[in-house]
């Protein structure tokens, strides 16, 4: 035999949210709200913020989009140290960085900053737009294609 639907749930109203959904997203940004508040008053110190560290090595380099996967990487006087037919997780890289340049108005062939920190980081980072990523975030093997670029 089938479940009876609860009566509460029932509506002619096909848009209608039930009530009990309304008061409990209502709850969840009352309960964020408090903590966010609690931190701020307190003076919590932030946390996922990167420690401080010294630059070990930077490299300059241009990225240039060459369609939906494909990507070349010039070096700072434009010669072409890297031409990718499949460019991975570099071309991720390129059309993030793109997007943000775009945003920003800025021209997209303008120099990106890759940064190795003391503590083991590695960065790229856009001077122009601020944009900036966390090369180590996205895993070791995309990392690992970054290094290779550093180590050119």
């Amino acid at each position: 035999m089938p479940a009876r639907p609860n009566p509460s749930m029932l509506s002619d109203d096909p848009q209608m949210i039930p009530t009990i959904l309304l008061k409990a997203m209502l709850a969840l940004v009352l309960v964020s709200l408090a903590v966010v508040t609690f931190a701020v008053v307190t003076g919590r110190e932030h946390v996922g913020v990167p420690k401080p560290a010294a630059i070990v090595a930077e490299r300059t380099i241009i990225l240039q989009g060459g369609g939906a996967q494909a990507v070349t990487v010039l070096d700072e006087n434009g010669e072409v140290m890297m031409d990718l037919e499949h460019g991975g997780f570099i071309t991720v890289i390129q059309n993030a960085n793109e997007r943000a340049r775009r945003v920003k108005g800025v021209d997209k062939l303008k120099p990106l900053r890759i940064v190795e920190y003391a503590n083991g980081r590695l960065t790229a980072h856009d001077d122009y737009t601020g944009w900036s990523a966390e090369l180590g975030a996205f895993g070791g093997d995309n990392r690992a294609a970054f290094e290779r670029l550093m180590s050119q």
